[in-house]
């Protein structure tokens, strides 16, 4: 009987880790650029990367102007996606 629960615990802890482990993987994917995306973004790291690293750091970030934040949220790069994203 002792056998029968020290068995049924180890079951229960091996089925929440993998269950756990499945939640924390799942949303590990990055979502993929489109096309038009990877362009605007391109021009946008070209035009305020001031170290040349290829990536935006925090000062660089807050130099984007307003019609280049617009750009970047009318292909869905920030705040809400393209309408055609959203209704899937």
């Amino acid at each position: 009987m002792k056998k029968m629960w020290v068995l049924a615990i180890v079951a229960l802890c091996a089925t929440a880790m993998a269950v756990s482990a499945a939640q924390k993987n799942h949303g590990a994917a990055k979502r993929q650029m489109t096309p038009e995306q990877k362009q605007v973004w391109d021009e946008i790291v070209k035009k305020y990367d001031a170290n040349g690293d290829g990536k935006l750091d925090k000062d660089e970030k807050a130099k984007i102007s307003a019609d280049d934040k617009k750009k970047m949220k009318d292909v869905g790069l920030i705040g809400a996606q393209k309408k055609q994203d959203a209704t899937k």
